[in-house]
C-alpha cells in the first residue's frame, strides 16, 4: 500500500504538471474556447478512480466492496457534474444518474447489514451447539479428573502409605528380629506390586495402551473379550484408515459405556458391535437382545455418551422398543488417515 500511495502521488504530480502546461499553452495561443477543461476532466476522472480504489482497499475487511462502490459512485457523479458544467449548464441532468447510483449504493448497504435470514438461523444454531458442547466437554473433563483423583487416592496412595509404614517396621526389626523383618519386606513387595497394578488400571482409564497399539478396532475386540456376555465385533470398511486419536478415544469409551449398560441393565445374553470406517467418518453400532426400554432421558449413561461425542459434532441415536432389541448408533464425522 505504501509504494502504491507513493506512485499515485507521483502520477498526480505529473498529470497536474501536464494539465498546467496545456493551460499555459492555451493562454499563450490566444485564450479562446477553454479546451484544456476537457483535458483536466479526463485527468481528474482517471486520478479520482485510482484514489477511490486506494481508499476503499484501506477500509475494514468485509466493508471494502461497499467502500469501493461508494467511492466510485462519487467519482462518477462528480464526472457527470463536470460534463454538465463544461457543456454549458442547462437542465441539471446529473441528478438522475445520482438517483440511480444512490439507489444501488443503498441496496448494497441493506444487503451488507441484513444477511439472509436462513444464514442468521444457521449461525445462531451453530453458536448454541458450540456453547453446549463446550460446556459438556468441560463437565466430562472435570468428571474424569475427579475419577482419576479418587482412584489414585483410594487405591495407589493408600497402598503406598501401607508400603511406607511396613518398610518402617521392617527397618526397626531388622536387627532385633531378622525373620520378622523379612516377612514384612515380603509384604512390602506384594503391596508394591498391587500398587503398580492400580496405577496400570488408572492409566488404562486415561488411554488404554491397546488403543494406541492396535487402533480402535483392535481395542474394541479386546474390550469385548472382558464382557460378561458374548460380544460379536464386526468391522466394515478399511482397517487401514485411522481416525484422529481424540476421536478414537471418545468412541472407545462410548462403546465401553454402552457394553457396561448392556451387562447392568438389559438382561441380554448376547451383544454385538459394528464399527464402520467410511469417507464421512467413523460409526459404531452397539446392539443387544435384551428387554429394551433404554432412553436418552433416563439415567446418566447414555446422556453422558452424548456429551462425550458432542465436542466432535458426533451424534447418538437410540432405538430400544420395549421387549428389545436395543440398538445404539454412534456417528462422528472426521477425516481418516
Amino acid at each position: 500500500m505504501t509504494w502504491w500511495r507513493g506512485s499515485l502521488r507521483a502520477e498526480t504530480g505529473i498529470l497536474a504538471a501536464a494539465g498546467l502546461a496545456l493551460t499555459l499553452a492555451w493562454a499563450a495561443t490566444g485564450a479562446g474556447h477553454f479546451w484544456p477543461g476537457w483535458v483536466w476532466f479526463a485527468l481528474s476522472v482517471v486520478l479520482g478512480l485510482q484514489w477511490s480504489v486506494h481508499w476503499a482497499l484501506g477500509a475494514r475487511e468485509g466493508r471494502r466492496l461497499l467502500a469501493a462502490q461508494a467511492a466510485v459512485s462519487l467519482v462518477i457523479f462528480a464526472a457527470d457534474v463536470m460534463i454538465w458544467l463544461l457543456s454549458g449548464f442547462g437542465t441539471f441532468w446529473p441528478a438522475w444518474p445520482a438517483v440511480v447510483l444512490g439507489f444501488l449504493l443503498g441496496l448494497h448497504l441493506w444487503l451488507v447489514r441484513r444477511p439472509p435470514r436462513s444464514r442468521e438461523r444457521a449461525l445462531e444454531e451453530r453458536v448454541d451447539v458450540l456453547t453446549r458442547t463446550r460446556s459438556g466437554a468441560l463437565d466430562i473433563q472435570a468428571a474424569e479428573l475427579r475419577r482419576i483423583e479418587r482412584d489414585l487416592h483410594d487405591g495407589t496412595q493408600a497402598r503406598l502409605v501401607s508400603v511406607a509404614m511396613t518398610a518402617g517396621l521392617a527397618e526397626e526389626l531388622l536387627r532385633a528380629d531378622p525373620e520378622a523383618a523379612a516377612g514384612l519386606l515380603a509384604e512390602v513387595r506384594s503391596t508394591t506390586l498391587a500398587a503398580l497394578d492400580d496405577l496400570r488400571t488408572v492409566m488404562r482409564g486415561i488411554l488404554p495402551p491397546v488403543l494406541a497399539d492396535r487402533g480402535l478396532a483392535g481395542a474394541v475386540e479386546a474390550l469385548a473379550l472382558n464382557v460378561a456376555i458374548p460380544v460379536t465385533v464386526t468391522v466394515t470398511g478399511s482397517r487401514a484408515g485411522r481416525a484422529p486419536a481424540p476421536v478414537e478415544t471418545a468412541v472407545y469409551f462410548a462403546v465401553a459405556e454402552c457394553l457396561a449398560n448392556v451387562v447392568k441393565h438389559s438382561g441380554a445374553d448376547a451383544a454385538w458391535v459394528t464399527l464402520g470406517y467410511g469417507g464421512a467418518g467413523l460409526s459404531a453400532v452397539i446392539g443387544d437382545n435384551g428387554t429394551g426400554g433404554a432412553s436418552l432421558s433416563g439415567g446418566t449413561g447414555l446422556p453422558g455418551i452424548d456429551r462425550r461425542l458432542a465436542p466432535f459434532d458426533g451424534t447418538l441415536n437410540v432405538a430400544s422398543p420395549v421387549g428389545g432389541p436395543t440398538t445404539v448408533t454412534l456417528e462422528v464425522p472426521c477425516a481418516l488417515s
